[in-house]
């Protein structure tokens, strides 16, 4: 199992819109389009030109598991597609706390201070682990920077580092 920054893969692009499509729509059932989801057909110019990354975990070179830092205004960025196939998930994998904490690793030593997401309504798995990273729900009136999301009844964290 390895953890690496995306880089121009169409294999690797095919196994991110698998695990992404899997979360959303088999799992959570919100019916999002991959027309929806431009930024993954360009990561390198919607994540890494803009000073983002875009990780992906890998089994024997299947993408597993996502993750990615999508960098705002100023010292805040948002945390984004983290997503990962069920039996990779928990003990003894725990493959979302490792893609977190390289998330955070880098968030740090690009010198981030505020992390935000969205998350559907109803993923209180989800929520319950961005809880125990310590995030906490804030309303949209709360965001202190302008953020657009695809909200389906979306909950916002955010989270200081």
């Amino acid at each position: 199992m390895e953890i690496i920054p995306y880089k121009t893969n169409p294999k690797h692009l095919a196994g991110i819109i698998d695990v992404i499509n899997y979360g959303q729509n088999i799992e959570a059932d919100l019916k999002i389009k991959m027309v929806e989801e431009y930024d993954l057909f360009d990561i390198e110019n919607s994540y890494q030109a803009r000073g983002g990354e875009f990780w992906i975990a890998l089994d024997n070179d299947r993408v597993v598991g996502t993750i990615a830092l999508y960098p705002l205004i100023g010292k805040t960025a948002v945390l984004k597609k983290l997503f990962s196939y069920p039996e990779y998930r928990g003990d003894p994998i725990r493959i979302g706390n490792k893609l977190y904490d390289k998330f955070m690793e880098f968030a740090k030593a690009h010198g981030y201070t505020k992390i935000i997401l969205d998350s559907p309504e109803g993923r209180d798995r989800a929520h319950h682990f961005y809880e125990k990273k310590g995030f906490n729900q804030i309303t949209a009136e709360q965001l202190e920077v302008e953020y657009h999301y695809p909200d389906r009844n979306s909950l916002l964290y955010e989270s200081n580092i």
